[in-house]
């Protein structure tokens, strides 16, 4: 407990979330940025490279944080093409009803030529 302090925030790709939400907004978090680039398990262990990190505890981590009236949610997608831009609006349907916004962020390349996904995952 800060005084002056607002806002207590956490940018995350809320794999262990949803365990650590309800003592996270007891010290105090109130916004909490995720990370959802997909919607699809299968794409969401490629870009996790784990098997069995849950995309279903994803939504929860979603659903537990309204419930807990945090006072700012985010979710953070970056669109790829050829990966995941056919699921854009997936991503406004299955957040349409709940109190957080959805920022769609433009992948970048990493060097002009060859993107960054496609170093990390040895694509050419």
């Amino acid at each position: 407990k800060l005084e002056g302090l607002k806002t207590i925030a956490v940018t995350t790709n809320g794999i262990n979330l949803t365990r650590l939400l309800p003592r996270l907004k007891e010290a105090g978090l109130n916004a909490i940025n995720i990370s959802l680039d997909t919607l699809v398990p299968a794409k969401f262990e490629f870009i996790v490279r784990r098997k069995g990190t849950g995309l279903s505890s994803k939504a929860t981590v979603l659903i537990l944080a309204v419930m807990l009236c945090l006072l700012f949610l985010q979710v953070n997608c970056v669109v790829m093409r050829g990966f995941n831009e056919d699921e854009l609006l997936s991503f406004v349907d299955f957040t349409k009803d709940l109190p957080l916004d959805v920022r769609f962020i433009e992948y970048m390349p990493f060097d002009g030529k060859q993107s960054c996904f496609e170093i990390l995952h040895g694509m050419q």
